[in-house]
């Protein structure tokens, strides 16, 4: 079924490519995405395709170093759409910013211990190392430790060691057995579990006990509300673009041969394990359920407190952009 929903909005762009306008003839977006990025395998999949064109835009990439580089260009006026969660989208229209969030994927990522460890639960973490990339505020975190208070009785902040680190160092550490356990971003536990570690416990088997909808996308493109007012056809060109991306990677096998470069995969196993993974977080399609991410917002503000989320302990009005 989210095949077909997408497929109808892949055809619809792929009869638009044909009678689209000239580059020169359509407005601008300027992109800041982070230059390793796994948003920039959709990005090439809009603009190698012509989604953008076709769908009344000209996607124009700027690659930056790290996140806050694209956060500073886009506050700074330097980019018009960059990629975040709707959590910090949140926090910014309760401190009175008007962006607006299209989401973009749903994937998440969870806990993997190696196949030889023998922890089964994770209970047997305590008193051992986990890795975690992200921070102490990484919402994946946060949300297994919601599980395990709730499931085992277990708090993992008190009764684990912690050790925060980038995602490669989280990846090599885990795979040395430097630590039990590792919470790392969906592509490195991709290539984890191709070497031999597996899921303890997913993000969303996780959020699924908690009383949470693992549908709802967490990372998505932002604009700005003065720029979606200016440019409401670009803002639903934006969505209409990827979500036309989406179907071509979801059906396609072909389409993922020209990304297999940026995707940096050391055998086809880790090849198809990363593709296989980014077709796992497409998001159905389906309207984001504002209660479930009232529920879910409120989680995080329960446990990051206000320097996760600042000020937004319910759910903003006009942080999801209603998509035609």
């Amino acid at each position: 079924m989210r095949a077909l929903r997408y497929l109808a909005t892949g055809l619809a762009a792929a009869v638009a490519v044909a009678g689209a306008a000239p580059a020169a003839d359509l407005p601008q977006l300027r992109a800041a995405m982070l230059k390793t990025g796994t948003v920039n395998w959709e990005i090439a999949t809009i603009t190698e395709n012509g989604f953008d064109t076709a769908n009344g835009f000209e996607m124009a990439v700027q690659d930056y170093a790290d996140n806050a580089a694209t956060k500073i260009a886009f506050e700074g006026g330097a980019a018009d759409v960059m990629v975040s969660d709707w959590i910090w989208v949140a926090m910014m229209r309760a401190a009175g910013r008007d962006y607006v969030f299209i989401p973009y994927s749903r994937a998440v990522g969870g806990l993997v211990v190696k196949d030889d460890s023998g922890i089964e639960t994770l209970a047997d973490l305590k008193g051992k190392k986990i890795g975690i990339a992200g921070g102490p505020l990484d919402k994946s975190w946060l949300i297994l430790r919601a599980y395990a208070q709730q499931e085992y009785g277990l708090d993992l902040a008190a009764e684990t060691e912690q050790v925060f680190g980038a995602p490669p160092l989280i990846f090599k550490a885990g795979l040395e057995g430097e630590t039990a356990g590792a919470i790392n971003f969906w592509h490195f536990l991709a290539k984890m579990k191709d070497r031999g570690m597996h899921d303890l416990v997913s993000v969303t088997d996780a959020a699924t006990a908690l009383g949470l909808d693992p549908d709802t996308p967490l990372l998505g493109y932002v604009l700005k509300g003065e720029f979606v007012a200016a440019h409401p056809e670009v803002a639903q060109g934006l969505a209409r673009a990827s979500r036309a991306a989406k179907e071509k990677l979801l059906t396609e096998d072909g389409a993922w041969e020209g990304l297999r470069a940026a995707m940096n995969a050391g055998d086809e196993a880790e090849f198809e394990a990363l593709r296989d993974g980014y077709r796992a977080g497409i998001p159905s399609g389906n309207p984001v359920d504002e209660a479930a991410a009232g529920r879910f917002l409120r989680l995080m503000a329960e446990l990051g407190g206000e320097e996760l989320v600042g000020k937004a302990t319910t759910l903003p009005e006009g942080v999801f952009l209603p998509l035609e």
